[in-house]
């Protein structure tokens, strides 16, 4: 059961939490439809259908699509740092906000869902360790902050992160 005054596309993100690659011919069907359903989102033709293609571009994508706010996808979804420019820039993470990270290789996007004590911020991803979970991520990493919400700009209480458990062992795994 999701909390009532969840944000919507948090919502959609925490319900998938757990649903990860399968290793081999076989696809998970909920990553296909992540995909499916960003590139219905963004009116393009689908082109991508598997579970091994890095995918948290459409893990973001979905999530805001469930939520009606398909505005926000940029067209380019499925390549992370496209998500730097959508939105409004904010100065520092607010709850349910974007975030874009630079990683060996490409880049990375996720959902901020908070902070843990060691001062990472805990973001709700697709692709992290090939699954949708939630793990801190280095603060040092981020190239943007987004809001894609339905208002212009997040609440002020957004930025105030709800404190969340960690290991403090900070994501290495996003491809």
């Amino acid at each position: 059961m999701t909390n009532q005054s969840e944000l919507g596309w948090v919502a959609a993100g925490r319900e998938r939490i757990g649903v990860h690659e399968i290793k081999g011919v076989k696809h998970h069907p909920l990553i296909i439809a992540m995909w499916t359903l960003t590139f219905q989102a963004t009116n393009q033709k689908q082109w991508i259908k598997d579970d091994e293609t890095a995918w948290c571009g459409a893990f973001a994508g979905y999530c805001l699509a469930k939520a009606d706010l398909a505005k926000h996808i940029p067209k380019d979804f499925y390549r992370a740092k496209s998500w730097a420019e959508v939105g409004t820039a904010l100065n520092k993470p607010a709850y349910g906000c974007i975030v874009v990270f630079n990683r060996a290789g490409g880049g990375h996007v996720g959902i901020v869902v908070g902070k843990d004590q060691r001062g990472n911020i805990m973001v709700l991803g697709g692709n992290q360790s090939d699954a949708v979970n939630i793990k801190p991520f280095a603060t040092d990493r981020v190239i943007a902050y987004r809001w894609c919400g339905t208002q212009k700009l997040p609440l002020a209480s957004r930025y105030n992160l709800p404190l969340l458990n960690s290991n403090g062992q900070v994501s290495t795994n996003e491809a």
